[in-house]
């Protein structure tokens, strides 16, 4: 599963969407070579993840601009980080516009803002569902909206979308984070269809599980069920656990790097080794036997 820097539903974290505002010509100066491969817009940034990534992407040569729900303080590690919140149209519309005015151009566009929620299905109202969905799908619209008008008039762009091995595995007790990320991949994969006469490319990346803090990524019900609270703590504990033992931030920046700079993008790219395995797995292995082993593996009657 992936995460960036999250807590409960309201930690939103970064950019949202906007209309395309037109760039000053002038402002047209970066030049596009392999030691400057462009300027790359990072949301969720300020830890975690994507804040991994906008290390990585820096360390490639490009211009990197992060975002976080509240502007750094000062600039660090040569990033320029910009407040904004992906849920609304308002702070997106100016995040693009700021990129432009300085640079003139976006060339690739990283949606990692996002976040988790953990508990049964029925266990979230239909608000903290909506609220879930406004970051982790309807966020992405608005930041990908807002920044296509350029990359068209540009020529060329690259989107990279995170998903999770929650795309297209759901586990039992994430179904609407689940669900969030199914969402993305449908739309990254359609996506990409329709901007390629552009020469925009679309990306997957999918994570399994990362280490970082379970109470800091994922958000709980607000309307818990004591009917689910065995089986709920029970989960809970197979996630702390593969939490503590999974990847890096950085092993999936590496994935992201490579996603954002292959020069023929593969749709999807799994994101480390668990990841990988996991995929292979549900390509090849009858469903039965693998929901079998899912539902043991979780704690859960097989």
């Amino acid at each position: 599963m992936a995460s960036s820097d999250r807590r409960g539903v309201r930690h939103i974290s970064i950019c949202a969407h906007a209309c395309s505002r037109q760039s000053n010509p002038k402002k047209e100066m970066i030049s596009m070579n392999k030691t400057n491969p462009g300027v790359a817009l990072v949301t969720g940034a300020s830890s975690g993840i994507g804040r991994a990534t906008a290390i990585a992407l820096q360390s490639a040569g490009f211009r990197v601009f992060g975002t976080s729900r509240r502007a750094a303080a000062k600039n660090s590690d040569g990033l320029t980080m910009l407040a904004c919140d992906v849920t609304d149209d308002a702070s997106v519309a100016k995040l693009v516009d700021d990129v432009l005015a300085e640079t003139g151009r976006i060339d690739l566009l990283v949606n990692n803002a996002g976040m988790g929620l953990f508990g049964g299905a029925e266990e979230s109202s239909l608000a903290q569902a909506q609220a879930l969905f406004d970051v982790n799908v309807f966020g992405v619209l608005r930041v990908t909206n807002a920044v296509l008008p350029t990359m068209r008039r540009q020529g060329k762009g690259r989107i990279v979308n995170l998903s999770s091995v929650q795309g297209f595995i759901p586990a039992p007790y994430f179904a609407l984070y689940a669900s969030t990320k199914h969402a993305i991949e449908g739309y990254s994969e359609s996506l990409d269809h329709e901007l390629r006469p552009f020469g925009i490319r679309v990306a997957l990346v999918e994570p399994a599980y990362t280490r970082t803090s379970f109470e800091d990524n994922l958000a709980r019900p607000d309307q818990l069920l004591d009917i689910y609270d065995a089986a709920r703590a029970g989960m809970n504990a197979v996630v702390r656990k593969a939490m503590e033992k999974g990847d890096s931030p950085e092993v999936v920046a590496k994935t992201i790097l490579a996603a954002a700079t292959d020069a023929v993008p593969r749709r999807r790219y799994a994101a480390g080794k668990m990841a990988r395995q996991v995929s292979l797995l549900r390509r090849f292995v009858p469903a039965s036997a693998f929901d079998k082993s899912l539902r043991k593996q979780n704690g859960l009657p097989v």
